[in-house]
């Protein structure tokens, strides 16, 4: 391919990696500029607060590509090189040493970073949160060896694997929620208890409905967190875990339309014609729900850096993958498809007892899977992601009977059509699969 522009693509990250990789694979042989404000290669983060964590799995896993793919591809990789400004209409990103470099399409993959709690004793020593591999490193320091008092505040997806992770290194664990269940407002009441047990079971202290008011130090190191009744819970360690918000500093300076993220049409391209966003910053249109999306996932990185990279070819693409996670908690493996904003008030139905550890819930939203999640039970996780993609109406009955094979589901009258197009689109996604397995 014979490809007189240039691109740029501020921020090596997984969707950023992606992007640069599905260009070069779709024959694009023109300058490929990628800039990452991290010194470290482009990494996947989903093992930074498990098997790395853990230590389970080598470092080497970690690299989207060994360092030899980028120059062999001839990757131009600015690492350690933060983009200060964007000029969509000259065509320039400028870094912080004020290096302007010229572009003729760009794609802004700038990721998220842990949000902070304006507190007292925030800033003191031994108070950590996870995001990038230098945060896992640092953490898995301190709790490598067992033994330590570890308190995480928050107990979303990656304080409850850290939870897991630090427990089964043999550290005292304790979690504090604001909410009555952890996880509910992803996975229900009765689910989010479902975790919330397993934790128990392996000695993790949970600790709901409390309020922290400040984290305690001594000599500049965190001793403990204080709550707002006055009760002090000990730790050597403490992990902020309540949640994440999109860089978007860059985006919104440059002019670029943004809420809750960039807004992006269903092919990612941003407000600028000559921009596109992808991966936890882009809040696109999704034309699977008839609105807009925005998931800091590891497969939506995936995903969205290969639409972007096709439709910055030229491509008439669109971001329709069905939104996929997974986790691991102690000896509880999970993996979930499905529009999570589309689950609020949605009736669950089971295939399998929650009880038995093994199971398929099902979010049933005016008779239409909206959203799956599997627990201990594999392979069928791409059926769950035809399902959803179908939008066909499903009897809950054919839902919870086992012996009804899932891909049975949409041969029911009415959803041959639906079922056809989900599975056009899941063809184009098995990469998903094989990178959880890799993972």
């Amino acid at each position: 391919m014979n490809s007189p522009f240039q691109i740029a693509i501020v921020g090596a990250s997984l969707a950023g990696a992606t992007a640069a990789t599905a260009l070069r694979e779709a024959g694009y042989d023109g300058a490929i500029r990628l800039f990452g404000a991290e010194s470290h290669l482009p990494y996947i983060r989903p093992p930074l607060s498990k098997g790395y964590l853990a230590g389970t799995d080598l470092r080497a896993s970690l690299d989207v590509h060994e360092e030899a793919w980028y120059r062999d591809n001839d990757i131009d990789l600015h690492l350690g090189t933060r983009i200060a400004r964007l000029d969509p209409t000259a065509g320039t990103v400028t870094d912080s040493d004020r290096m302007t470099h010229r572009f003729d399409r760009a794609l802004l993959a700038t990721g998220s970073v842990p949000r902070r709690l304006p507190i007292r004793g925030a800033d003191l020593d031994g108070v950590l949160s996870l995001r990038t591999l230098d945060d896992s490193d640092r953490l898995r320091e301190i709790i490598a060896g067992g033994g330590r008092e570890v308190v995480l505040i928050g107990s979303g997806w990656i304080g409850m694997e850290v939870a897991a992770s630090a427990r089964t290194l043999g550290n005292e664990v304790t979690i504090l929620e604001r909410d009555p269940i952890p996880l509910a407002g992803a996975l229900g009441d009765e689910l989010g208890s479902y975790f919330a047990d397993v934790h128990a079971a392996h000695g993790v202290g949970i600790r709901t409905c409390v309020e922290v008011d400040s984290i305690a130090g001594e000599g500049g190191h965190a001793t403990g967190v204080r709550l707002a009744d006055g009760d002090v819970v000990p730790a050597d360690v403490v992990i902020v875990g309540v949640g994440a918000v999109p860089v978007i500093e860059l985006a919104e300076h440059a002019g670029l339309a943004v809420r809750n993220g960039v807004l992006t049409d269903s092919s990612l391209r941003t407000s600028a014609p000559n921009v596109w966003a992808a991966g936890d910053i882009a809040f696109a249109v999704h034309p699977l729900i008839d609105g807009r999306l925005r998931s800091e996932h590891w497969a939506n990185a995936i995903d969205g850096g290969t639409t972007a990279a096709r439709a910055m070819l030229g491509e008439r693409v669109e971001h329709d993958a069905v939104p996929y996670f997974f986790t691991d908690q102690f000896d509880v493996g999970m993996e979930y498809a499905g529009f999570a904003p589309l689950t609020a008030g949605a009736e669950v139905v089971y295939r399998g007892e929650p009880s038995s550890g093994s199971f398929i819930a099902f979010w049933l939203r005016e008779n239409r899977v909206v959203a799956g999640m599997n627990v201990n039970v594999w392979d069928v996780n791409d059926d769950i992601k035809s399902l959803v993609a179908s939008r066909a109406p499903v009897a809950r009955e054919r839902l919870r009977d086992p012996d009804l094979p899932l891909p049975d589901l949409l041969s029911a009258p009415g959803s041959q059509a639906a079922g056809s197009r989900a599975a056009e689109t899941q063809a184009a996604k098995s990469q998903t699969v094989e990178g959880r397995a890799a993972s």
